[in-house]
């Protein structure tokens, strides 16, 4: 069965954005609303969509931890294939959605189905977990690849970020004093978090058109 989605932004836009949530939340939070809002007001089209263990929770109810996320693979290249976007599709998600979407990156990207990667707050370790990285795989992504991150995000901060080693390729947008939603503190920084989500937005509109 394919996955409902949720579709913002023009039908005839250039480029189309599939984004999946991350573990703990849906499809439509609060989080992914506003970041998908800000991109639809760059002229993108996104849709949306639920892993399966995210969509039985609004059935039964449950709140079992979500599995690994490696399992997790065969569902986004399955909504990836009932997507089917006309024109350049860039694949990625907030958080666990654009760690699972960065492991099928690369064979989608060698079988011309995708055009690029795109992660909202990157999980690149469990909070207060430096060393338990998740980056193996990002080493040798062929993918063009973009980051955005808040620099205080828990799950990896602009102090530790660029230690990795990350390839070029991959590039990173830093939000400053953003936290995993990209969101500000307005007094310390002198930002809000509408600004980031703009700035975001804007970013990603300049980074895909140089994947066309």
């Amino acid at each position: 069965m394919s996955p409902p989605f949720l579709f913002d932004g023009p039908d005839d836009a250039p480029v189309t954005v599939l984004l999946a949530h991350g573990s703990g939340a849906p499809m439509d939070s609060p989080a992914m609303n506003a970041a998908t809002a800000a991109l639809a007001t760059e002229g993108l089209r996104v849709a949306r969509f639920e892993f399966s263990y995210m969509a039985a929770r609004r059935i039964d109810g449950s709140r079992k931890p979500p599995p690994k996320a490696e399992t997790l693979n065969p569902e986004f290249c399955a909504a990836v294939a009932a997507l089917g976007a006309k024109g350049p599709l860039v694949i990625g998600g907030k958080s666990m959605g654009g760690r699972v979407a960065s492991m099928v990156a690369d064979a989608l990207h060698g079988d011309g189905k995708i055009a690029g990667l795109l992660c909202l707050g990157y999980p690149f370790h469990p909070p207060e977990k430096p060393t338990q990285l998740r980056t193996k795989h990002l080493m040798d992504l062929k993918t063009p690849a973009l980051i955005c991150q808040g620099t205080r995000d828990p799950f990896g901060t602009k102090d530790e970020v660029p230690g990795y080693g990350l390839p070029k390729r991959i590039q990173i947008l830093w939000l400053e004093d953003g936290d995993h939603d990209l969101k500000p503190r307005k007094s310390i920084s002198g930002f809000t978090a509408a600004d980031h989500l703009a700035a975001m937005a804007s970013t990603v509109k300049t980074w895909t058109a140089t994947l066309r």
